[in-house]
């Protein structure tokens, strides 16, 4: 069985833990290593179980308690080249702990099997994840103003995919932010709206994905109801309907379970 679990998912922080058997990975330290250590003991687990921690990109939201949290567990840190070597000069994270995953190129952790794959973001060497178990796959894919071609490649016909839909296009374009900030997030080095993520939701639905939760929503410029609402009108209109849901942004979500290549919630 393996299991995902979301323990913050928005622009003040991401994390994510998938466990299939002994092989417990971290998605991200976005969070206080305090809030990770928390959420990790309401699922029996602690830091120093942790098998490897995978690092989308080199934002705070995605690092924040990283330093801290390598202070607790000897797990080595997985990421791009240029996502380590930006690790090591802004954290002073030794050599040792760094271990670089090349888009494209799958490494064993445990029983998971990992690929990266490069996104389109504003932090050099920023890239999704998919993790195969025996029970079936997982892909993430947050932080990118597009769907790259390799993202749609690697996680076509993923069980379940944790897919960003940061904002409404127009929520965002009539609110307070300034101008500079706008233009990033609609840019194409910024974070998929609503309807991008509606968009990849049907190809992935349609390529055998059973399960999406929607992450990394914006407080101030989406809501979960007007993510759900964009992304079921799509994939209604396409005929499918997968397992829907929002990750929450400041608490651990509930378990995402994948056994036998099937997909439920508990």
């Amino acid at each position: 069985m393996t299991t995902v679990h979301t323990l913050a998912s928005g622009s003040s922080g991401n994390a994510l833990v998938i466990s299939c058997g002994e092989t417990h990975l971290l998605l991200d330290a976005g969070i206080s290593c305090r809030r990770i250590s928390t959420a990790l003991r309401e699922l029996e687990l602690t830091p120093a179980d942790l098998t490897a921690i995978l690092i989308t990109h080199t934002h705070t939201d995605h690092i924040a308690g990283l330093s801290t949290l390598l202070k607790r567990c000897e797990a080595p840190v997985i990421g791009t080249r240029q996502t380590l070597w930006t690790l090591a000069d802004r954290l002073g994270v030794g050599g040792g702990r760094l271990e670089p995953l090349e888009p494209g190129t799958p490494a064993a952790l445990g029983d998971c099997q990992v690929s990266a794959f490069p996104t389109s973001h504003d932090a050099p060497g920023s890239c999704g994840y998919r993790i195969d178990t025996g029970d079936g796959s997982v892909g993430v894919l947050t932080d990118s103003g597009f769907v790259t071609d390799e993202a749609a490649e690697t996680l076509t016909g993923v069980d379940l995919a944790v897919l960003e839909a940061n904002h409404d296009v127009e929520t965002l374009q009539s609110g307070p932010y300034p101008y500079y900030l706008k233009r990033r997030i609609l840019g194409a080095g910024g974070h998929l709206c609503n309807e991008e993520a509606a968009r990849f939701a049907v190809a992935l639905a349609g390529s055998g994905t059973e399960e999406i939760v929607l992450a990394h929503l914006s407080r101030e410029n989406n809501t979960p109801a007007m993510a759900l609402r964009a992304v079921e009108t799509a994939l209604s209109a396409a005929g499918l309907s997968p397992a829907l849901s929002v990750a929450p942004r400041d608490t651990l979500g509930p378990a995402h379970i994948l056994a036998g290549r099937r997909v439920c919630r508990r």
